[in-house]
């Protein structure tokens, strides 16, 4: 397994490697000790599925009180995922990371993105359907960004809360540590 640095500190690629042969192949997607010696979590207290539409943008969502880190791995379709970094002593505060997330990547890689608490999430669909998996650190806790979402002129469709959620200057964000 692989573990690539992006351009915000903290936010991973992770490269499960893929052992293949004429029946097919196996990857493992996560493991214990690997995940503990990369200095990544090993504590999952939720795993969440989703399927949607062509277009469907889901969030950009973030707890307060109880931050969730997503380990985000796309099963089927391909979607641009995005994390914006809200922890106000970063020095990369306010900035985002989008990556394409398909199964498999156009180079052939497996593909999983460790999104860290303190953190904002969201993808949006790009193929027909996309079904998306991610396992967070913390369950539910209900309490616009500038992004350059590759859209290609597609109106994105998004929940009547999320459309009504505050804006990236009026949003409530977690305090300083």
């Amino acid at each position: 397994m692989q573990i690539l640095d992006t351009e915000l500190r903290d936010v991973k690629i992770i490269q499960p490697r893929r052992f293949g042969d004429d029946r097919g192949w196996f990857a493992e997607f996560y493991n214990r000790s690997t995940f503990e010696s990369a200095g990544l979590p090993t504590h999952f207290v939720q795993d969440n599925q989703s399927f949607s539409a062509r277009g469907v943008l889901r969030g950009l969502h973030y707890q307060l009180g109880k931050p969730q880190g997503k380990l985000v791995r796309c099963l089927a379709g391909h979607i641009w995922d995005v994390a914006v970094d809200l922890r106000r002593d970063s020095p990369d505060f306010g900035k985002h990371f989008g990556l394409s997330l398909k199964p498999i990547s156009d180079s052939g890689d497996l593909q999983m993105l460790w999104i860290p608490e303190g953190f904002a999430h969201g993808f949006v669909v790009l193929s027909e359907t996309a079904e998306v998996l991610y396992k967070t650190t913390d369950g539910y806790h209900p309490a616009g960004l500038a992004i350059p979402w590759p859209l290609g002129g597609i109106v994105p469709s998004v929940s009547a809360k999320d459309d009504a959620a505050a804006t990236f200057l009026d949003a409530d964000l977690p305090p300083v540590e």
